[in-house]
């Protein structure tokens, strides 16, 4: 039960003044949906304006204010594929392009009637030869000299929203704050010298305080680190049962390649662990093609030896076809029975699956979501695995776990090598084996980089690509999010360039996208894999685990938009063959010195975790962090820069609690849970006897 004292800061957002269905519907798209979200809402920035009688006035990166008449409205010739501007010009003549992209377009057209003064405040900058203000932070009627002032907040805004709204509901957001027990360690809090946790939340929204931004992230990566670590508690208090395999299988698979030194030392160490009786809990991290599956088979074959059945969760359909198709030929020799389940299986199928998992004719099932369902049960499963660990939540995992008699042991698989200062901030609670080596015989993929302007000769490449009988992935541009319009801006330029090589090739081409339906996705992505299709159009969604080894060519456009991490992922989806492989990274015109080095970085190396650690120094690691989905998200409120300075802290001062009080029954450990309730880390208390 959460504690009373969360109650207030949990209400729903519509219980502030002003805010009705056309308000909360912007508030949604932030994720704004109650009081505590709202109060977390932290400036991006804060900015000092000037007030200026005309533009002649005001330096270029400066904050202004200004009055401004719109002359003309300049709608992109296509709707999401460029931005919309308005032509303005103040009193002495002078024009300025007020600059607004994606559905902003709507707000230009009501704020910025033609003829008409109004006050625009905003960051003057210069679009070629004329000065623009990008989204301007406020338009008014009336004269907006009251804007002139030190340490304005900057929120994120979606459609609906403005400035000023925002900072009325945070306004009130913050009254309704109670004082909180402090769940700080004493000696850590005044060595620190933090404010208390609603002051922190108060003046963080006053200017870019740093004691107090600093409090707030690490309570999130206390919270973060206390619940992963009871996760651990729990399973190691938990009676899991020792699997001691005796060999009989394993020394029946007739594997076509040698295993790698890293692949036997990772098997070692998951065989260590199936024979204790605390349940495993161990991540194994590879690096593209590294070999991961082969490890996880052995595992999985330990448990079978050992009477246990074994399951294997992947995330898509998609995934859990291939891993099927590929463990199906590797477990033949030995006479393991394996089967397929996922949320297509019905009628007939189904039931026999269900009634063959019960007797424990099954020894191995592979399958998505649909493999933890209430109606599945198992004679005695011992081991789950599960593939790309990211995009289940912890509490998914616990559902699986709840599915053994006992607890049965977890080896989690990621193929995104992940900095190993971060490890800890996504992984805390498990023990971690890397496989950083590549099979013998993989080929290196040859890497270029190409100017975007040479599109023509590219297609023309692509061409004579799919002559020879091969076939190719297409990957279309990242948009740059504003407002929270980029996904369908992304979606545009998939299907335009779809439209463009389809009259090309045409039916040999199909396209992926995340709004297309599952199973019309399903059924591309099958066309594809299968052959029946030449060259695949698509945003991200192909970038991890799809595995087609005769798709030889990858082409990236406006590959300088793209993280390292995920330029890495993408590139790993071909070169899995025996054939060389080629990666084009289309780029354009206009590279900034981090993009040049990103791009230098990838045609020098495919080593996966020196790519984490070179785009951890270059881009800060957001896309890093990811997510732990099924709303465990990554971390809000804690930047790169705090995560790598106090998770070290608050990891060690968890460990510490939970030794000397692992029951959280202490007063710091009562505080300890009002914090885990806050954070929406439940599934920790719940882990707790009597929580």
């Amino acid at each position: 039960m959460r504690p009373d004292i969360l109650n207030s800061l949990f209400a729903e957002s519509q219980t502030l003044d002003g805010v009705g269905p056309k308000v909360a519907k912007p508030l949604d798209k932030l994720g704004l949906t109650r009081i505590k979200d709202i109060a977390y809402h932290l400036p991006e920035r804060f900015v000092t304006r000037r007030a200026i009688a005309n533009l002649d006035e005001g330096v270029e990166g400066e904050q202004v204010i200004v009055a401004l008449t719109a002359t003309e409205h300049r709608a992109p010739y296509s709707p999401g594929r460029g931005p919309y501007r308005v032509l303005a010009q103040d009193e002495a003549g002078n024009i300025c392009a007020l600059t607004y992209f994606g559905r902003a377009s709507y707000t230009a057209k009501k704020q910025l009637p033609v003829g008409e003064k109004r006050w625009v405040a905003g960051r003057l900058d210069r679009y070629g030869d004329m000065l623009q203000i990008v989204h301007p932070d406020h338009v008014e009627e009336e004269s907006a000299a009251h804007l002139a002032r030190l340490n304005e907040p900057v929120y994120s805004l979606s459609e609906g929203l403005t400035q000023p709204r925002v900072a009325g509901l945070v306004a009130q957001a913050l009254e309704r704050l109670l004082d909180l027990p402090e769940w700080i360690e004493p000696g850590q809090f005044d060595k620190a010298g933090w404010p208390a946790w609603k002051d922190a939340l108060t003046l963080a929204h006053k200017d870019m305080h740093e004691a107090a931004r600093d409090r707030l992230a690490y309570d999130e990566l206390l919270a973060n680190s206390l619940a992963l670590l009871l996760v651990r508690a729990d399973g190691r208090r938990r009676k899991g049962e020792a699997l001691k395999g005796d060999g009989s299988l394993r020394a029946k698979l007739k594997l076509p390649f040698e295993m790698t030194g890293a692949q036997k030392r990772s098997v070692n160490e998951v065989e260590g662990d199936l024979q204790q009786e605390a349940p495993m809990l161990r991540l194994l991290q590879g690096d593209v093609g590294a070999g991961k599956t082969v490890v996880a088979l052995e595992a999985m074959l330990i448990a079978v030896e050992a009477r246990k059945q074994a399951a294997l969760l992947a995330p898509t359909e998609i995934l859990a076809r291939q891993h099927f198709e590929t463990l199906r030929k590797m477990v033949a020799p030995t006479g393991a029975e394996i089967a397929l389940l996922t949320g297509r299986a019905k009628g007939r199928e189904r039931e026999g699956l269900l009634m063959g998992l019960l007797d424990g004719s099954i020894d191995i099932l592979v399958g998505t979501h649909a493999i933890f369902q209430d109606t599945v049960t198992y004679k005695d499963l011992g081991l789950v695995v599960i593939d790309e660990q990211h995009r289940f939540g912890v509490a998914q995992r616990l559902a699986l776990a709840g599915k053994g008699k006992r607890a049965p042991h977890t080896l989690a698989m990621t193929a995104t090598p992940i900095p190993r200062s971060l490890t800890l901030a996504q992984y805390g609670e498990m023990d971690v084996s890397r496989l950083d080596e590549l099979p013998p015989g993989r080929q290196a993929i040859d890497t270029r980089v190409v100017a975007q302007d040479r599109m023509e000769d590219v297609v023309a490449g692509v061409e004579r690509h799919l002559a020879s009988g091969q076939q190719a992935y297409w990957v279309c541009p990242m948009v740059r999010e504003i407002n929270g319009s980029w996904e369908v801006a992304d979606i545009a330029a998939a299907e335009a360039r779809y439209a463009a090589l389809k009259e090309r090739f045409g039916d040999d081409v199909v396209m992926v996208h995340g709004q297309l339906r599952p199973e019309v996705k399903d059924a591309n992505m099958e066309r594809f894999a299968s052959g029946g299709a030449k060259l695949l159009v698509a945003t991200t969604v192909i970038e991890v685990g799809v595995d087609v080894p005769s798709a030889t060519l990858m082409v990236i456009e406006q590959a300088e938009r793209f993280g390292l991490a995920q330029l890495h992922q993408l590139r790993g989806r071909v070169g899995r063959g025996s054939e060389k492989s080629v990666c084009l990274l289309l780029r354009g015109n206009e590279l900034s010195e981090t993009g040049k080095k990103r791009l230098a970085l990838m045609r020098e190396t495919q080593d996966g975790f020196r790519i984490a650690e070179e785009d951890l120094e270059l881009r800060g690691g957001g896309e890093l962090l990811g997510t732990r989905q099924s709303g465990e998200a990554a971390f809000r409120i804690a930047s790169l820069e705090q995560v790598q300075k106090l998770l070290p802290l608050a990891h060690a001062d968890a460990r510490l609690l939970i030794d000397r009080d692992g029951g959280l029954t202490s007063e710091r450990g009562e505080a300890a849970r009002v914090l885990l309730y806050l954070f929406e880390r439940d599934w920790g208390v719940q882990l707790l006897r009597g929580g």
